[in-house]
């Protein structure tokens, strides 16, 4: 007889499971978990912002980039031990992350950005600055420099967040300082990191 009623379970949850193979989840998805074994396990569950959620008797569950199956066999090996044989376990997508309020907070200015400052500066370390302040309003927000500062030969190191891909600018503030005209004025981005090395011997 469980044996008949396992069959009508697996058939039920075949179709979602088909529709759903190839979906990876995300977090603010809502899931539906199934324990056939032990029925007051069922319970729908919030991937967190981290990309996890937690379950009884298997604790902090990762499922942020896993397929439904793949979340189902996971939860499944946590809490073999608490059964006589591997339970099983079904995952359903209940209800998507919500798109459009994601959309809209990735579409709302940030209040502040990040610029992180090294080397010979007068304040290193993390600043918090407005978007749109450009790279010598930083550096006068930022205290300024050192007495060892190399100011000719000051950085601007920018990462690409897709790609991981670190582009260098570099410029000469001493002859700024001396009245040199500047192309255009930087405007920084949030994880900019303004590096101004220490002068050489006889710089």
């Amino acid at each position: 007889m469980r044996a008949i009623l396992l069959a009508i379970f697996a058939i039920v949850f075949a179709g979602a499971a088909v529709a759903q193979s190839d979906y990876r989840v995300n977090s603010g998805d809502v899931l539906s978990i199934e324990v056939f074994e032990d029925t007051t396990l069922n319970r729908e569950v919030l991937v967190l912002p981290d990309g996890r959620f937690s379950f009884p008797f298997a604790g902090t569950v990762a499922a942020r980039g896993l397929t439904t199956v793949e979340v189902a066999s996971t939860i499944s090996s946590k809490i073999a031990s608490n059964f006589a044989s591997p339970p099983n376990v079904f995952v359903t997508v209940r209800q998507l992350r919500p798109v459009v309020a994601a959309a809209a907070q990735a579409a709302a200015p940030p209040v502040t950005i990040s610029i992180y400052f090294l080397g010979a500066v007068a304040k290193p370390g993390l600043a918090e600055l407005k978007p749109g302040t450009t790279l010598l309003q930083a550096l006068a927000q930022g205290g300024g420099f050192n007495n060892f500062a190399a100011t000719k030969r000051v950085q601007l190191r920018r990462t690409n967040p897709a790609t991981g891909q670190q582009t260098l600018y570099q410029f000469d503030y001493k002859a700024l300082a001396n009245g040199a005209s500047m192309a255009r004025d930087v405007v920084l981005a949030d994880g900019d990191v303004i590096l101004v090395p220490e002068r050489r011997l006889f710089e």
